[in-house]
């Protein structure tokens, strides 16, 4: 069983930073592939960006790459998603998600493959 809880939400000015964290409960965090998602009011849940267990492999979404940056921090029990240039459009509530791998480069884009969720965290960005 893990735990996920999201920090780092708020608001800020397009073309401003954010950096998200989300901490996991339990041990063997290691074991764990994560991924970021986000939902905005309306529409669908979307995947942001992937890492896996060793942290060596990444996966972006197009419409974050070059501006948003997964990292994890196994000692530590976290991810981060480091948001750069933010838009408009990138406001949303953000989700990290957790599924146990036994491949050490596994990442996935998509929702379903994940176990676990976190509860959320706002990031508004205005014009």
């Amino acid at each position: 069983q893990v735990q996920l809880v999201e920090s780092g939400g708020g608001l800020v000015q397009t073309g401003g930073s954010l950096r998200l964290s989300c901490v996991a409960s339990g041990r063997a965090f290691g074991n764990y592939s994560m991924g970021w998602f986000r939902q905005a009011p309306g529409k669908e849940r979307e995947f942001v960006a992937a890492v896996s267990r060793s942290g060596g492999s990444t996966d972006y979404s197009d419409s974050v790459k070059g501006r948003f940056t997964v990292s994890r921090d196994n000692a530590k029990n976290t991810v981060y998603l480091q948001m750069n240039g933010l838009k408009p459009e990138d406001t949303a509530v953000y989700y990290c998600a957790a599924v146990a791998s036994l491949y050490l480069e596994y990442r996935s884009r998509r929702g379903n493959d994940y176990r676990y969720w976190g509860q959320g965290t706002q990031v508004t960005v205005s014009s």
